[in-house]
């Protein structure tokens, strides 16, 4: 199952329009907030199932502030992070997501791509980055994508426009 995820799109789409040209409709798409006001496009544009949240740029949406769903027998918890202090670090975030009973945890807000995995708590914490307004130090648009195997194994590889 090839999963696209994405955040911090905030209305500038051109790039999402081509991430899809360039690597096709994925089999379910992750926006981890800060669409502004772009969810409606965004999801006619993929025809698969669509997971998204609001963002602390997203004013007057419907989006939910936090989604937990399952896929193909792992848990995510999906938010953007500005609620979970992820400029200082994603601590917060991982106990949040144990609670929860979460073996990923998705977000954005930093602009930044970063995935990494607690050995303590057994969780993957995954940022995209973003995909209008990178901040990391290449400055390039990114995005994920998560590969989930045969035997229910997650495998993410950040990727840049």
């Amino acid at each position: 199952m090839k999963i696209l995820i994405v955040s911090d799109t905030h209305g500038y789409d051109g790039n999402f329009y081509k991430l899809i040209k360039k690597t096709g409709t994925p089999d379910m798409l992750i926006h981890a907030g800060d669409v502004s006001g772009s969810e409606y496009e965004l999801k006619a544009a993929v025809n698969c199932p669509v997971k998204m949240v609001s963002g602390n740029n997203d004013f007057g949406t419907r989006l939910k502030n936090e989604e937990e769903f399952e896929v193909e027998g792992l848990r995510f918890l999906l938010v953007h992070g500005h609620r979970d202090g992820v400029y200082y670090g994603t601590d917060r975030l991982l106990y949040k997501a144990a609670e929860r009973g979460a073996d990923i945890v998705i977000y954005g807000h930093t602009h930044v791509p970063s995935v990494e995995y607690d050995e303590e708590l057994g969780i993957w914490a995954v940022n995209p980055g973003s995909l209008s307004l990178p901040r990391q130090f290449n400055h390039k648009p990114s995005f994920i994508l998560l590969d989930i195997d045969s035997r229910g194994e997650p495998h993410f590889t950040v990727n840049y426009l």
